[in-house]
């Protein structure tokens, strides 16, 4: 008998939409969890094109560890470029969240770039043209401007 009022309370449930429109409320960044390619296509849309750092490009960048996220492509007039972002940067921080990986750049700028408005922090190494100076890290201010 429990069984019948069971599928009775699942087929009215059903029929109601109750259920549909459970599934359908359900976030979609909860829904997508974030991946490399998602992570790439997402700074794409901010205006670069990023690699994790790795042994190789800690050594040419003369970093002291081998973490965070480099740019290697800032793509004209894009938020980005306007923000000021070079190449060679290393990011560091997104909105107050720490980058370590390609994952975190993706899931930072999924939440920071609908607000429109957020800060990236990038440490910028020496290079031949620094005339000595030692690199730094630099606060950007981002302003994404919609259509």
């Amino acid at each position: 008998m429990m069984i019948r009022w069971s599928r009775r309370i699942v087929l009215a449930l059903c029929i109601s939409g109750v259920v549909g429109w459970f599934f359908l409320s359900v976030p979609e960044s909860v829904a997508e969890e974030m991946t490399e390619d998602r992570a790439l296509a997402l700074a794409l849309e901010f205006g670069i094109d990023v690699e994790e750092v790795n042994e190789e490009i800690k050594e040419f960048l003369g970093l002291t560890k081998a973490e965070g996220v480099v740019v290697f492509e800032v793509i004209g007039s894009s938020p980005a470029d306007r923000a000021g972002i070079k190449v060679k940067a290393v990011l560091k921080e997104v909105d107050g969240k720490d980058i370590r990986t390609l994952l975190d750049l993706g899931k930072a700028l999924e939440k920071a770039m609908p607000t429109q408005n957020f800060s990236v922090a990038t440490f910028e190494p020496a290079g031949i043209d620094d005339q000595g100076v030692g690199g730094g890290l630099n606060f950007h201010f981002v302003r994404v401007e919609k259509d």
